[in-house]
């Protein structure tokens, strides 16, 4: 499993996870509040993301993974320090899991995007991750769950 575990947002009009599945890696770039920026360079490469669809549909709906850690952001201007990310797809959830059901859900009352919404990427606990998988009826593929454990 992963050594951390994060949420990042996106509107499906723009990158849904379909589009990510297809494409079979994408950078994770754009990204310009400072509080989002720092939870991208605490990224490491394996660690796992859950894929949030944002205002449309507000449910996380897959799973991925980080194959290459931070990097500066190829899409800002070369005097500002922005960074990016590139990610992978690892499995769609079988049912997606609401933010209504989120919040809900008396394990997840302190998930950060319960707290802090209006960020684009943020820190998950491992329970909270597992607990997302659970409530959207989903495992991870065997690979994943024999990766070794974190400390």
């Amino acid at each position: 499993m992963a050594n951390a575990f994060w949420l990042v947002k996106s509107e499906p009009y723009k990158y849904p996870y379909a589009q990510l599945e297809k494409d079979g890696r994408t950078v994770w770039d754009g990204v310009r509040n400072y509080e989002a920026r720092n939870n991208i360079k605490a990224m490491s490469e394996g660690d796992l993301v859950l894929f949030y669809h944002s205002n449309e549909g507000k449910e996380v709906v897959g799973v991925a993974r980080v194959v290459r850690g931070p990097y500066p952001d190829p899409t800002a201007p070369p005097d500002e320090d922005w960074a990016a990310v590139d990610m992978e797809p690892v499995c769609r959830l079988r049912t997606p899991v609401s933010l209504g059901a989120m919040k809900a859900e008396p394990r997840l009352q302190s998930m950060a995007l319960l707290r802090r919404a209006r960020l684009s990427v943020l820190p998950v606990t491992r329970k909270e991750f597992l607990q997302v998988l659970k409530m959207g009826h989903t495992e991870l593929p065997e690979v994943m769950q024999t990766a070794p454990p974190t400390p």
